[in-house]
């Protein structure tokens, strides 16, 4: 990462080496890396869900973890909007000397490019998200990475194969295993090259967007790293100390490698073999617990891009000037929330989100141009947060499920176990 940065601070769009230009260079490496994860993240998700459903134990015990998954996942995505609320609200970045900065800030050239990405989408894509959960085409949702009808899909397929007794289920459930277990160790063989993908994402985006772009934004830029690091090293190592009697620090470790893929692809998706790697092999929770709560995770849960929409929703409106009473800010909270989990599958999601929340409390759609600016860093920020709760999730409940080799070797045992 810091290799990518420096390069990308000392290349311009037009720099060439030995008559060939570095920039397509920087994307292709970065690129090769993503479409590799990517390529493995059907099969991956499919596989692991069924695999986990087959082994989560009896109906009793699926439907505990279950129920215990999505009151994790809805009460930490609302207290990373709560924290947002409150960290914008302390430093007012839309307010400059008393003033609303709407003028000051301008709106970005970006404008008319990002609505018409999000033209004709709204709250009514929102049905949308219904009709993908039960997709006609299975292939065809896989092709569109429609990742919510293919994980219910799973849930069905592991669920009635659990049940299916006699030499055919047995079969099926061993070659279902069996391609889990290939489909791992093909990640294991890109994550080798993890290095080389980073290094070329992150000089591709610093040579494209520079640093200098964050500054007419500083004080948005500033208040948005802020919540999202009191949620990421504040509120989640709470809890893991708290519900896991672990150590958060040893979790972090563990979870390096995914933070730092998930911080330069700004792609839950794509980082999700390498999280469940990481958070089988190097925290210690089983496969029963990983393969059912973290492809859920990636998919619904989103506390990095919730807090992201509450906190540039009121950004946008201090900076118009409106007066942002409780009832206002309560219709805020409620719909980052909602739609947080909703746009996951829609593309350009936080456009859509944000663009819903500010269409919510009357503010019009052409705002977003004061944040697009700063949107591709803080998005690699929100991403990393998405994929550390996601992970903190698996620990927690992996411990509630009574779990007790979750965290317990060090980082150092395990070095010296794999050499």
């Amino acid at each position: 990462m810091v290799l990518g940065g420096i390069a990308g601070a000392l290349t311009e769009e037009s720099t060439r080496l030995l008559g060939l230009p570095l920039l397509p260079g920087y994307d292709l490496i970065g690129d090769l890396f993503i479409n590799a994860l990517k390529m493995v993240v059907v099969p991956l998700i499919t596989t692991a869900i069924i695999s986990g459903m087959i082994n989560v134990g009896d109906g009793d015990d699926l439907g505990r973890l279950g129920l215990k998954t999505v009151v994790f996942y809805l009460g930490t995505s609302l207290i990373a909007v709560l924290v947002g609320l409150v960290v914008v609200n302390l430093i007012a970045p839309g307010v400059i000397d008393g003033q609303p900065a709407r003028e000051l800030l301008g709106l970005s050239a970006d404008t008319d490019r990002a609505l018409a990405s999000i033209e004709g989408r709204g709250a009514g894509d929102f049905t949308e998200i219904l009709r993908q959960l039960l997709p006609p085409n299975l292939f065809q949702a896989a092709a569109e990475t429609q990742m919510l009808g293919l994980i219910v899909f799973s849930l069905f397929f592991g669920f009635f194969l659990r049940t299916l007794s006699g030499a055919p289920g047995e079969h099926l459930r061993q070659t279902v295993e069996g391609i889990y277990q290939v489909t791992m160790s093909i990640t294991m063989v890109i994550i080798r090259f993890a290095p080389l993908g980073v290094f070329g994402l992150i000089a591709a985006t610093v040579t494209r967007t520079g640093l200098d772009a964050v500054e007419p934004l500083a004080l948005f830029f500033v208040t948005v790293l802020l919540a999202l690091g009191i949620h990421m090293f504040g509120v989640m190592p709470l809890l893991i100390r708290l519900f896991a009697k672990r150590s958060p620090v040893r979790h972090l470790q563990a979870m390096a490698p995914a933070l730092m893929t998930a911080f330069s692809s700004a792609s839950s998706a794509a980082t999700l073999p390498l999280s469940m790697e990481c958070v089988q092999k190097r925290s210690g929770v089983s496969k029963r617990t990983s393969s059912f709560v973290l492809p859920l995770g990636a998919t619904v849960n989103m506390d990095g891009t919730a807090l992201y929409e509450c906190v540039a929703a009121i950004f946008i409106a201090q900076a118009y000037g409106m007066d942002l009473s409780l009832t206002t800010q309560f219709v805020i909270v409620l719909t980052a929330l909602l739609t947080s989990i909703g746009v996951a599958s829609i593309p350009a999601a936080s456009l859509v989100a944000i663009t819903v929340i500010l269409g919510t409390i009357g503010l019009p759609a052409e705002a977003i141009g004061l944040i697009l600016v700063t949107d591709r860093l803080l998005d690699m920020c929100r991403t990393a947060v998405n994929v550390w709760g996601d992970s903190v999730g698996a620990v927690i409940l992996a411990r509630s499920e009574g779990e007790e080799d979750v965290l317990r070797t060090s980082m150092e045992e395990l070095e010296t176990e794999r050499a």
